[in-house]
């Protein structure tokens, strides 16, 4: 869609202050720069092809299944195992050790020596001695009472209940999804220079869409197995409903933590992007655009399930809200997005606002999706020599002001202590002063280190050098170099103290998932989420680079 594009290049980027708060980054939702919705504009761009030209599985659906996916430039293998696995032993936890169907997204071809090595490996996981061109490892478990009712009622020659499908939304769930060089896998070096998946997670989000497609021919395989002739086929509404699902732990919160640059980098694209965004004047057309996504996001909301207290009263706040959002937007016409946006601030919840932020995006692709290509950093902390001890306190007044104003004399302020367990290195949290494991504590605490940090810089002469400084100090060089890095980035930290008794991460989870693209959001405990990826995206065999915001269950009328 081209629109009459207003002469201002952009607005200047929201404040730190406000896109850095955890509580807006628990509130985030997809955008046309999340990482599934830039590979299937790529998919779509490029014309990439998939075929199956292996299915070896039994009667039972189990056995091999080999997909190859060719692009302009290479070709790669996804490699389906689906096992038997008692009910008992399904399991979405990381220290699971068996899953219904473990896969590989390979680069090239996959001859029988290499499948014999994979067939040996990938089924253990982390465990294997894993190929070097194997590029994404991962496994998924069945949501076993949507995967039963569609194969049922399948081979009975109906389609499914439209309602069962609804609780879940999937046919499969993955528990993690390995890339960059984990577990001997391929080094992300080798993905840097590939121009299929240079992208930030594109390999990942490529072999998740894959496995979508899997999942789809596996329940027909086997309704076919039972039913025979009288088999149906699934409505196409309802194939593009399933999505995969995924079951994420505390351990996405100490990947952002450890990779401040990177989220600089997503969160700074995206409100580049946004600030374009923020500069135009909404007209009839695009005003109705936004109006018809915030009644789906409205609809999508009212058919979300969530078993937690607290995301279903955001659900529902949101729910209440967004009528008089989409009012607000109806009489947008002639007005800057940026004026409707400080108002929805100062008049709705933060679930609305960031839905908002997400659809009045959609109508500008040409303003946004070039920040796709911007999303990768080289990660690198760093120290300016000559920096005094009184100048780069400066700095850290005004980049920090949020952890200094925390006071870590405060038992509440140091409540948690992060460390990881004996088994699989599982992230964890643990009651400071009342559970074992405080003395392995991992440093994940940036506010308390900067808070330390200042104090310390406070006794010393102020005119001295940080080089000096770090001489007598040392404990302090690997804080100094990060806050020094990330207090001349645009956006820097996220603005949590993560000791904090008040600390939610799933705050921290939610924003990782809304740059993959992840929607229904659906914390299981304040340590872990299941959330849906590639609903309601467009099936391999009909792709395009059109929106599919806010997966909506389709009407009997639609099949």
């Amino acid at each position: 869609m081209q629109h009459q594009l207003d002469s201002a290049v952009a607005l200047p980027l929201r404040p730190p202050s406000l896109v850095m708060d955890p509580t807006r980054l628990g509130a985030m939702h997809q955008t046309r720069i999340s990482f599934v919705r830039s590979i299937l504009r790529k998919m779509t761009a490029e014309r990439w092809r998939l075929s199956r030209p292996r299915w070896d599985l039994d009667e039972q659906g189990l056995g091999t299944a080999i997909y190859r996916l060719d692009t302009p430039h290479h070709f790669y293998h996804l490699v389906v195992f689906a096992t038997a696995l008692k009910d008992e032993e399904r399991n979405d936890r990381v220290i699971a050790e068996k899953w219904d169907v473990t896969f590989a997204l390979v680069f090239g071809e996959v001859d029988d020596a290499t499948l014999t090595q994979l067939q040996a490996n990938v089924p253990l996981q982390e465990a294997g001695r894993n190929n070097p061109r194997v590029m994404v490892l991962s496994r998924a478990n069945k949501s076993v009472r949507v995967f039963e009712h569609l194969v049922n009622s399948l081979a009975q020659g109906r389609q499914p209940a439209r309602d069962e499908l609804a609780q879940v939304g999937y046919i499969l769930r993955t528990t993690a999804v390995y890339g960059n060089g984990k577990f001997g896998i391929a080094d992300f070096e080798l993905l840097q220079d590939n121009p299929d998946f240079h992208r930030s997670f594109s390999a990942q989000m490529c072999a998740v869409y894959l496995l979508r497609q899997f999942s789809l021919d596996w329940i027909h395989y086997l309704a076919k197995q039972r039913g025979g002739a009288r088999a149906a086929t699934l409505s196409r509404p309802l194939q593009r409903y399933l999505g995969i699902g995924n079951a994420t732990g505390l351990g996405m919160a100490p990947y952002l933590l450890n990779h401040p640059q990177l989220v600089d980098q997503w969160l700074t694209q995206r409100e580049s992007a946004l600030a374009r965004v923020r500069a135009q004047t909404a007209t009839d057309k695009t005003a109705a655009l936004v109006c018809r996504l915030l009644d789906r996001a409205h609809r999508h909301l009212t058919q979300v399930v969530t078993i937690d207290e607290h995301q279903a009263g955001l659900n529902q706040q949101a729910i209440a809200e967004l009528p008089r959002l989409s009012a607000l937007v109806g009489q947008a016409s002639g007005r800057l997005w940026d004026q409707v946006l400080e108002e929805a601030q100062v008049r709705f919840g933060l679930e609305s606002q960031e839905i908002l932020t997400t659809c009045i995006m959609e109508p500008y692709p040409e303003l946004v999706d070039e920040f796709e290509e911007q999303m990768n950093v080289t990660e690198e902390l760093t120290l300016a020599p000559g920096l005094t001890v009184a100048d780069f306190r400066a700095e850290l007044a005004r980049a920090y002001d949020w952890a200094l104003a925390i006071d870590f004399r405060q038992p509440e302020n140091q409540y948690w202590f992060w460390y990881r367990s004996a088994e699989k290195e599982e992230p964890r949290m643990g009651v400071r002063g009342q559970e074992p494991g405080d003395d392995k504590e991992v440093r994940l605490d940036i506010a308390r280190q900067v808070s330390r940090l200042d104090a310390a810089l406070a006794r010393d002469v102020q005119q001295a050098t940080m080089a000096a400084f770090l001489l007598q100090h040392p404990q302090f060089r690997a804080i100094t170099r990060r806050a020094w890095t990330m207090s001349q980035c645009r956006m820097g930290e996220i603005r949590m103290n993560v000791l904090g008794r008040e600390c939610l991460p799933m705050q921290l989870l939610r924003c990782k998932l809304s740059m993959f693209g992840a929607t229904k959001f659906d914390p299981r405990s304040s340590r872990w989420v299941r959330v849906t990826l590639f609903q309601g995206a467009p099936l391999m065999d009909e792709v395009h680079d059109r929106e599919w915001l806010f997966p909506l269950l389709p009407n009997e009328d639609d099949e």
